[in-house]
């Protein structure tokens, strides 16, 4: 994005400086989600969904429940239901109904799912590294310090 928000957004009017700044911070996250959602559109997996296999990975082989899944996903939504029946009939995940109580419902990572995950790594992180590539890590820091304010 190499233009500035004005140009961007095509007005002539300065803008206020806390609007501009929402604005772009919008603008910039569309952008990194359309990257990353091309780095991904190869495993035709999608962010939400990705994320979903993430946080699975770092259950360590514990199971997860839709819950949790919730808790921990970056954006938060209602259907992380149908995200995880997606990641099934991909293979990429699995889900037991505990005998005792058919509420409890505990979804892992397979092993498939695994596998497919350390490859999207792979897309991701080069994804990053071209979007971020231009900053330091102390620039990084900086806009991590900042942004944790907002």
């Amino acid at each position: 994005m190499d233009m500035n928000v004005e140009e961007r957004i095509k007005t002539d009017q300065p803008l206020p400086l806390q609007r501009r700044t929402i604005i772009h911070l919008m603008l910039v996250n569309n952008l990194i989600g359309e990257q990353m959602s091309q780095a991904l559109k190869p495993f035709e997996v999608s962010l939400q969904q990705f994320n979903v296999l993430r946080i699975l990975r770092g259950q360590k082989g514990k199971p997860a429940n839709l819950s949790t899944l919730n808790d921990r996903m970056v954006s938060r939504m209602s259907n992380t239901t149908r995200l995880v029946d997606k990641l099934i009939a991909k293979g990429l995940a699995d889900r037991n109904t505990c005998p005792e109580n058919r509420r409890k419902v505990e979804i892992r990572l397979t092993e498939k799912g695994l596998e497919s995950l350390k490859a999207m790594d792979r897309a991701v992180d080069a994804a990053e590294k071209k979007l971020m590539g231009s900053f330091s890590d102390e620039q990084l820091r900086q806009l991590n310090e900042l942004l944790d304010n907002v």
